[in-house]
């Protein structure tokens, strides 16, 4: 356990089409096929001007690869208005024509439950498929899923809609014990896991966007062969994950999992957008999900959910990451953000020649004002580490109190967050920003007036979507010397590849992904 198989599972990467005509949608085949899908889903009712046996014929004749075919009617939330024995009848057209796959909707295929029984010798593969809108129990699901099979079809499909990322469970649950191969997934950004997981519970197919046509919830076609590498994960795969809410910005599974598969490692990391943490931790206790990093918002808030936290951790107050340790499966709270952040500070003021007094021994950061602007769970990080290192740390945050307490802990000073505008600061001061602000998309706001970057000698930036942010080209602009959140998101990455697998992280390896990939 723990390494990396030699088989690959047997889920196909699917592609789902939607193009307006016949010949924009053999053009995407081929184009689904050079980006890696091994099925693509062709959904007729997108086709403007429809005619049935002519466009069949067409699709089915220069397909490059097989097709799921799909005729949606707008009562299960597709386009098609037209005659239903109509849409019916084209759907059997397909089969007969010899399409791979053919998408019935529960509802038409418990009429036709005879015709579909009987009728699979000509290798055409039925689906029967059903929508559910809204938060449903595991009971409820299990029998759709049974009223699915009943209909006699070769493979069964359910789609929900996630409200909240704890439902996804229930989709694990029904793929583990399903009788009949099973598509199942949740739609919207809270359900990506759901795509990224269903291998590992034995799903058949996973659904992966062309580049330029994003699906909110669905992972790139690149992303499932590339980063992901879906078809080496199985049920020994042990998961690991950002909890974070918003979680699109991450780029920690271009990180983690390619080093991962370097140490042989049989282990995936997701993004987890997650509302509740109570409830989370609640659902997802088995030992499948095995650790987990924390980003905003929760760095602070999910100390309470750990068994245990690491000293540096509690004496700072922000967990980074979490691990499930394998003895008793009690959950260990850590922070790497801390040395990461401050260590990346320091070196690059050794690299610029900025020593403190000859000292060898000592920071140079010794004796310096440190310019905080956030209080959260990465600031801190940083004020913690600042102030270890024997700087003097002001600290500026939208909520004030939130500020004082931090200050009071690290024997620093809080300032109003509103007089940020007109701080001056000592010649020669650190600014780190620890907000959100200047994160994808809005990358134009910077966190101080722009009159004061020149006093400070360096500024930091914990965003790191983009790798160079407005405030890090405003600073350099002026002379300060600038350091990127990436840099402090390798290091503390580098941390929690340690934490999650007992082992050396290649950091070497994981610096030429951060150089390619950010």
């Amino acid at each position: 356990m723990g390494s990396i198989g030699m088989l690959n599972n047997s889920t196909l990467i699917c592609a789902p089409l939607m193009a307006q005509s016949v010949e924009q949608m053999v053009s995407d085949m081929y184009e689904a096929k050079a980006q890696g899908a091994d099925v693509v889903e062709v959904r007729l009712d997108c086709i403007k001007n429809f005619q049935p046996r002519q466009d069949l014929q067409t699709i089915i004749r220069k397909k490059p690869l097989p097709v799921l075919i799909v005729y949606r009617p707008r009562w299960e939330g597709g386009q098609y208005e037209g005659d239903e024995r109509t849409r019916v009848e084209t759907l059997h057209l397909a089969k007969d024509l010899g399409a791979d796959y053919i998408d019935f909707e529960l509802k038409v295929a418990s009429n036709l439950r005879g015709e579909l029984k009987m009728d699979h010798h000509d290798g055409s593969k039925v689906i029967v498929s059903c929508y559910v809108n809204g938060m449903t129990s595991l009971e409820d699901l299990s029998h759709l899923v049974a009223s699915m099979q009943a209909t006699g079809a070769d493979i069964i499909k359910l789609v929900t809609k996630a409200i909240d990322i704890t439902e996804i469970s229930r989709i694990f649950h029904l793929l583990s014990h399903c009788q009949v191969p099973l598509i199942a997934y949740s739609v919207g950004e809270r359900g990506l896991m759901s795509q990224i997981l269903s291998p590992k519970f034995g799903g058949l197919l996973v659904y992966g966007s062309m580049e330029g046509n994003s699906v909110p919830g669905l992972p790139t076609l690149d992303s499932l062969r590339q980063a992901y590498k879906v078809i080496h994960i199985n049920a020994d795969t042990k998961v690991f994950g950002l909890i974070s809410k918003p979680v699109s910005h991450s780029k920690g599974p271009l990180l983690h999992n390619p080093t991962f598969r370097h140490v042989n490692y049989n282990g995936i990391y997701v993004p987890m957008f997650v509302d509740n943490l109570k409830d989370f931790f609640s659902v997802y206790s088995s030992p499948d999900f095995a650790g987990f990093s924390v980003g905003i918002p929760y760095k602070e808030a999910v100390i309470g959910f750990c068994d245990e936290v690491h000293p540096l951790a509690k004496a700072i107050g922000a967990v980074n990451t979490i691990i499930r340790r394998p003895t008793d499966g009690k959950l260990v709270g850590y922070n790497t953000d801390c040395e990461a952040s401050i260590c990346a500070i320091e070196d690059a003021l050794k690299e610029q020649g900025c020593t403190n007094g000859g000292a060898s021994l000592s920071s140079p950061l010794a004796g310096k004002q440190f310019v905080l602007v956030g209080a959260g769970g990465a600031g801190r990080a940083l004020a913690f580490g600042a102030k270890s290192r024997g700087a003097w740390v002001i600290i500026f945050d939208i909520d004030f109190d939130r500020a004082k307490s931090l200050a009071c802990a690290v024997s620093g000073e809080a300032r109003p967050y509103n007089d940020i505008v007109n701080f001056q600061p000592e010649k020669g001061a650190i600014l780190a920003n620890a907000t959100p602000l200047g994160m994808h998309p809005n990358t134009d706001r910077i966190p101080v007036a722009e009159a004061t970057l020149g006093d400070y000698q360096l500024v930091f930036d914990s965003v790191y979507t983009p790798r160079k942010t407005r405030l890090l080209k405003e600073a350099e602009a002026v002379g300060a010397i600038i350091v990127s959140g990436v840099e402090m998101f390798l290091r503390q990455a580098i941390g929690q590849f340690n934490l999650f697998t007992g082992r050396e992280a290649p950091e070497d390896f994981m610096r030429e992904i951060i150089l390619a990939k950010f």
